[in-house]
């Protein structure tokens, strides 16, 4: 296929196949291959069917008049329904029977005397009150529906609270990730013209106390717009305070009733808008609303995670992140879930803090990342056998795409080779999950996502929309709208449309490559602005980095493309090792290798370059546009702000050519 019609060429081979385990389908909401495929069939050719049974499942004040009104690139869903989404989480599961239940279940990182964690049991009658107090609080204050609300807190259950609260009353939440800077603060503020900011004196990350109120006093300096500053006393650190701006939460909720009128809002109304930490550019607004999304975030929890009333779910992903608003708040709550959220980092005091915390919580469906997975890896798996795993049954896997190697140690180590994985795509764009395996019925691969969850008619074509046969690579779109999907860029039209819909005729193009091999299982091979055209051929950059994570002595790889005068582009490699493994020339070659045998000889690295760690966002993204100036002898240029770790650009600097 010619580089015009952005074909992207696929060797890699992956022929493990795992068979549902024995027993789990015969107590799983899907429990056949033939109710997935009815049930898919159905959700493609009447929609308005299928997700009509699925919202039934839930509260509406007012039912709709038309389940989807669609003129591409702009969707209704549920037209003229009115619900509220924090009534759904909360009064609904209560009226259900499930006031007493645990919908929180909290842990802190810092260790007390004992050396034992604090942990909090918030069960949905008192979540119930603690939002309604706090909802009443925001309204004295002069929040009302329609408003924007920023929330810049740790990974605590008063971040639910605040979300839920503004949910409740109908403002927008925009939640700001914890770990981020001033200048984020300023630029999402500015952009969502927030006069509220909800945050606390400190948060606790790897056994250091995060400034935020500090970060949003410095952040207030360049904008004049917020009026209020709500601050939650957390870590007990001093603060800056300004009087007539700053108010204490204890104070926001004093006197308050815990009854508050959940707002009905219109199924379109906006929910959340939530701001992408793109590597360069103004950060994008990205808006949900609030029927489609609650439809698509409630069904894709309960079908993908297989929910029942005695699990206990873990999605380690924080709440600054659409992870985080889906799958640690709002898809599990509607459920009726009891959700575990903890505020630190996975290494603190060691790698093998989250396993301690499945053992002490009797964890059964745990939800994380493949970077944290490759870190757990490079810890070493004595971390891991030390504690008692299992209640676990359900694994999941979120963020990007996962090698099999990492795969299969998750499988291995982790779930001791009786739990599913479930390997999920989807984005902040797209609100829920989109392609996925169901675990009781669908045959795994290492490093695919398999099929697409029901009502989505993902496709890989070429640049004109043309649909690609198996195993080529091509452009992931999206054909029909589906719940969940956002509703525009805040404030920019114009740049939805041109970023969405403009590169693919009539359809939504999700920005990332992918092929689909001959049993119709979708693999992401990255983002298409990743990938490196070699001599005329373009390769992805998660095959080659799959291929090098596959060798013994690697824990984690990052592929970027560099200039080479002859090739046009080169192909630059950052290697991070295992623990106990150490760098050499006869390491390289047997990389390069491997990289060899399983793609080919246009595959293999230029360079490799091999490094303690790779430069990171706080969510655990690589910013390879930091590695691609690296690789080429830049200087780091554009906007860094969300980078984890500073040192580790001047860590790559000195590295050797090699």
């Amino acid at each position: 296929m010619s580089e015009s019609n952005t074909g992207i060429e696929s060797s890699m081979q992956e022929n493990r196949l795992f068979s549902p385990p024995a027993g789990f389908a015969e107590k799983a909401w899907i429990s056949s291959r033939e109710q997935y495929e009815t049930m898919y069939r159905q959700s493609i050719d009447e929609p308005e069917v299928f997700w009509g049974n699925a919202a039934n499942e839930l509260h509406w004040f007012e039912k709709w008049t038309t389940v989807l009104d669609w003129k591409v690139p702009d969707a209704r869903w549920f037209v003229g329904a009115k619900t509220n989404m924090a009534y759904n989480c909360l009064d609904h599961q209560i009226a259900q029977g499930r006031g007493n239940k645990t919908a929180i279940l909290y842990e802190g990182e810092p260790l007390q005397s004992d050396g034992q964690p604090q942990l909090r049991h918030i069960t949905f009658a008192q979540l119930r009150d603690d939002v309604g107090r706090f909802a009443n609080g925001l309204k004295k204050l002069g929040v009302k529906k329609g408003d924007r609300v920023t929330i810049y807190l740790p990974m605590i259950p008063e971040a639910a609270v605040a979300m839920l609260a503004c949910a409740r009353i109908g403002a927008s939440h925009s939640v700001i990730f914890g770990g981020f800077s001033s200048q984020a603060i300023v630029d999402r503020v500015a952009d969502a013209k927030s006069t509220i900011i909800i945050t606390a004196d400190g948060g606790n990350r790897r056994g250091q106390v995060v400034p935020l109120k500090a970060n949003v006093d410095e952040a207030l300096k360049s904008t004049d717009l917020v009026r209020k500053v709500i601050i939650l006393k957390h870590t007990g650190n001093a603060v800056g305070w300004t009087e007539g701006r700053d108010v204490a939460w204890s104070d926001v909720i004093a006197g308050q009733s815990t009854d508050c009128l959940a707002e009905p809002m219109d199924s379109e109304d906006p929910l959340f808008v939530l701001y992408t930490s793109g590597s360069t550019g103004k950060p994008k607004g990205i808006v949900h609303t609030t029927g489609g999304y609650m439809v698509g975030t409630y069904l894709t929890s309960k079908y993908v995670f297989d929910l029942h009333e005695n699990d206990v779910y873990w999605c380690t992903a924080d709440v600054g992140w659409i992870t985080g608003h889906s799958y640690v708040v709002y898809g599990p709550l509607a459920n009726g879930a009891t959700t575990v959220m903890y505020e630190g980092a996975p290494n603190h005091p060691d790698f093998s803090r989250f396993w301690a915390m499945v053992e002490r919580h009797k964890v059964s469906v745990f939800y994380t990342a493949p970077t944290a997975i490759r870190a757990f890896m490079k810890a070493g798996r004595e971390l891991v056998d030390k504690h008692d795993l299992s209640s676990l049954r359900l694994l999941g896997s979120v963020g990007e795409p996962i090698n099999p190697e990492a795969w299969m140690w998750y499988r291995e180590v982790i779930g001791h080779d009786k739990c599913p994985i479930v390997d999920t795509w989807w984005q902040t764009e797209t609100g829920m999950i989109m392609i996925t395996p169901l675990a009781g019925v669908t045959p795994t691969k290492p490093g695919t996502a398999t099929l697409p969850f029901f009502g989505v008619d993902a496709a890989i074509v070429d640049r004109d929309g043309t649909e690609l046969g198996p195993n080529q690579g091509g452009l992931l779109v999206i054909r029909k709208p589906w719940p969940s999907m956002l509703r525009g860029i805040f404030n920019d039209p114009d740049r939805y449309v041109k970023q969405y819909w403009s590169d693919v005729p009539g359809v939504y193009f999700t920005g990332d490559g992918a092929r689909r091999d001959g049993d119709g299982y979708f693999w992401i091979m990255g983002r298409v602005d990743d990938v490196i055209n070699v001599s005329g051929h373009r390769l992805g950059t998660a095959e080659i980095e799959s291929a090098l994570v596959s060798h013994d002595s690697v824990a984690e790889a990052a592929v970027v493309g560099m200039p080479h005068e002859m090739k046009g582009q080169g192909i630059a490699a950052f290697v991070v090792l295992k623990t106990g493994k150490l760098p050499s020339e006869e390491l390289k070659k047997a990389l390069m290798g491997v990289v060899t045998k399983s793609i080919g000889a246009l595959a293999r690295p230029d360079q490799i370059r091999f490094t303690e760690t790779l430069p990171k966002t706080r969510s655990g993204k690589i910013m390879r546009r930091l590695l691609k100036e690296v690789a080429s002898g830049n200087e780091i240029k554009g906007d860094t702000t969300t980078l984890e770790d500073f040192s580790v650009l001047a860590k790559l600097k000195e590295k050797d050519e090699g």
